[in-house]
């Protein structure tokens, strides 16, 4: 095995590096993972700006990666190396109030691959071995890449709990609104709608099986969406961009009595108007997602496995790893391209 690798780096706010490392030791109950793909992020992307907090750089970026076992930390019997992985980015001390609530997302000490820890944006990344997933063999690294996303939009899924016959607007057609999309239909949603500006991500909505999609830039969202529903409005409105005006659109257009789940991640410090009248005469129910974990990986991976969920429709292209820093500038700047993997 070489001794170094390449890797892409967040030195700080906007300084993104392509550069050769060291390659990581695998300590006691942890894995060498030698990266397949890796998926950019929208997360990526406010880190790489500042706009997330990541405490330790240089960082290595990355956090949807597949790949296979290349070496064992001490004390570790499996997989065995070769087996074909994914990675649980969630690590936490298991022992606080919350880990043993089966919450470690709130555990003080929680950290994520890619995000406080070295990531998957590199030839290899160390991970804790329990957080490994071994792939069934009907299920292909490309495609296995999807998974972490995959298994927070089933998060998500369970915090706002979409019923059959439901209404759903989804806000946002990027790659998370997009699985929204697919999955609210698989949990038997009557009508899914999509609010979304771009003409491209309009076409992949389709395609994921939306019903129908609204541009709020020509129609008026809240007037589009009384036609559609008798003036009732949604039941479920699912908020996948992160921007303040959306998030308060998503309060205004959803029924009396209806569920907003706040999906999109907006900047730390921003603030929005809310009335708090709004969510007592309507008696909204709002819930946050922040990441899947636990049982929503596995089942992420069957969802995959079964040919229910389909990524080739949401990913754009494919780029090797010494172009992944002019990838991430690009989605920066070019809002029709809607998912960049990176091959390592």
């Amino acid at each position: 095995m070489a001794q170094t690798m390449t890797a892409v780096r967040l030195h700080g706010p906007g300084d993104l590096r392509l550069e050769e490392i060291n390659v990581p030791e695998p300590g006691p109950g942890e894995v060498l993972v030698k990266v397949h793909r890796c998926g950019i992020c929208g997360t990526d992307l406010h880190i790489a700006k500042g706009n997330f907090p990541a405490p330790n750089l240089p960082l290595v970026l990355g956090h949807e990666f597949s790949g296979t076992v290349a070496e064992l930390g001490a004390g570790v019997a499996g997989p065995a190396t070769g087996s074909r992985v994914v990675v649980d980015i969630n690590t936490a001390c298991g022992h606080c109030y919350f880990c043993r609530r089966g919450q470690k997302l709130f555990c003080p000490t929680v950290a994520q691959l890619g995000v406080h820890t070295a990531g998957g944006l590199a030839e290899y990344v160390v991970a804790p071995a329990a957080n490994l997933h071994v792939l069934p063999d009907s299920l292909s690294l490309d495609t296995a890449t999807y998974v972490e996303p995959l298994a927070c939009a089933v998060h998500g899924q369970d915090r706002i709990g979409v019923a059959s016959g439901d209404t759903v607007l989804v806000i946002g057609g990027g790659p998370m609104g997009l699985a929204h999309v697919a999955l609210s239909r698989l949990k038997g949603a009557a009508r899914v709608v999509v609010s979304e500006l771009d003409g491209e991500r309009k076409k992949r909505a389709e395609k994921m099986g939306a019903d129908v999609v609204i541009d709020p830039s020509e129609t008026n969202l809240g007037d589009a969406l009384n036609d559609l529903t008798q003036g009732v409005g949604p039941d479920v409105v699912i908020e996948a961009v992160g921007s303040i005006p959306t998030y308060e659109s998503a309060v205004t257009v959803v029924r009396r009595g209806g569920k907003i789940l706040a999906y999109g991640a907006p900047p730390a410090t921003a603030d929005m108007k809310l009335r708090p009248f709004d969510i007592y005469a309507k008696e909204l129910t709002i819930v946050g997602s922040y990441a899947g974990t636990y049982d929503t990986w596995p089942r992420a991976i069957e969802l995959l496995a079964g040919g229910r969920f389909d990524p080739s429709l949401i990913v754009d292209s494919v780029r090797p790893l010494d172009e992944a820093v002019q990838a991430i500038e690009g989605l920066e700047r070019d809002r029709s391209t809607v998912k960049v993997h990176i091959q390592a």
